[in-house]
């Protein structure tokens, strides 16, 4: 088996690929990349068992053949190669390793056989849809960062991703939470989603997702079963488990009756919760915010660090209260809000915040409140 090709188009495979492999396996086939050489080009898969992508590309082949090699090493002598530079990989069959030739540089990798890489069962993936890649992306940054990283709460360890009907519109929904903030962004419902499973992707399979819309076409693929998902993203195709759960009933977190609102220009809070976050407890970094007429004050005591105290003009008419939140949640908000203005609705200080966003009316944010 021998097969050439430009050193981009070897790198970009080999950098879609070898993402999924983890540094450490006690499985050595899934430290491999596996390399497919046909009449119709070149192919490489790698997977963790959990997650599998395959990446078919154009390349010039000299017979048929399967073989595997390591996949991070592989990728690092790739990206080292100089531009322009046409790759020939090629096994033979005398002697198990891989050869790797780019003009004057040469190696050779070890490879282990292409009967043990291990291939994700088929299903069938009743459910399909498309999308806009800067939709898919769009709800993924909207929510991700509200993903738990708790592991007893499995079921959250994901985005939940379902078809859902908000007011008579049908949408897709995405939706994340940790238990102490939730984030939800929707779109109109592709044909093709109506009575599709709501699913849980797992947090690796969201990262690997959205690197890959980098270098997507302008449609997605989806595809979905109850226990499977897949992204067809131009020349690459990521199949994924899901989470094996039950998404809690997030809409009764909800706030559906804060009658508090206070609207604030998004980027001069951010600013601000930054500066006095300075001096917070790392661990709870706790900011206090005392609402005024037309006037926010945001003030963080810290025994050991001092205090700070910043005041911003707000747009505010309701009685006076304080309220705390997490410095970091609420930073990690207004970097998703893309309007001018970010729109706090409250209750009272022992209830949880509804965050809107002026310039997005299909996403929102809830944050739990501490004590300060």
């Amino acid at each position: 088996m021998k097969l050439t090709l430009e050193r981009a188009t070897l790198l970009k495979a080999l950098g879609h690929v070898q993402a999924v492999v983890e540094r450490r396996n006690t499985i050595p086939i899934l430290s491999n990349v596996l390399i497919s050489a046909s009449a119709e080009g070149a192919s490489f898969a790698a997977t963790d068992l959990d997650i599998e992508i395959l990446e078919t590309t154009d390349a010039t082949c000299e017979g048929e053949g399967l073989v595997t090699a390591p996949a991070h090493t592989l990728y690092e002598i790739c990206r080292k190669l100089p531009d322009g530079a046409d790759v020939t990989l090629e096994i033979n069959g005398g002697d198990p390793r891989l050869t790797l030739s780019a003009g004057r540089s040469n190696f050779s990798l070890p490879s282990l056989p292409p009967g043990d890489f291990p291939v994700m069962p088929t299903e069938d993936l009743e459910h399909r849809f498309s999308l806009e890649a800067s939709e898919l992306a769009r709800l993924i940054d909207k929510t991700r960062f509200a993903i738990s990283t708790e592991e007893t709460r499995f079921y959250l360890n994901g985005i939940h991703l379902h078809a859902a009907d908000t007011d008579g519109r049908k949408t897709l929904r995405a939706v994340a939470t940790d238990g102490v903030r939730l984030a939800l962004s929707e779109m109109d419902l592709p044909p093709g989603a109506d009575g599709m499973p709501g699913v849980i992707i797992p947090r690796k399979t969201v990262q690997e997702v959205r690197r890959l819309i980098e270098d997507a076409d302008e449609q997605i693929e989806v595809s979905v079963s109850e226990g499977k998902i897949r992204f067809r993203l131009g020349q690459a195709v990521l199949t994924s488990k899901l989470i094996d759960g039950s998404f809690p009933d997030y809409e009764r977190v909800i706030p559906r009756g804060n009658t508090r609102t206070m609207s604030v220009e998004n980027k001069r809070f951010a600013e601000a919760v930054d500066r006095v976050a300075t001096i917070s407890v790392e661990k709870s970094r706790s900011v206090k915010l005392a609402l005024a007429t037309d006037t926010l004050t945001l003030t963080v005591n810290n025994p050991e660090s001092g205090q700070a105290e910043e005041e911003l003009a707000v747009s505010y008419s309701d009685e006076g209260f304080a309220i705390g939140f997490n410095a970091r949640y609420m930073l990690d908000v207004a970097s998703q809000i893309e309007g001018d203005e970010a729109r706090f609705h409250f209750a009272d200080s022992a209830s949880p915040a509804l965050v809107t966003d002026s310039g997005d009316a299909d996403s929102l944010y809830v944050l739990m409140p501490l004590r300060v």
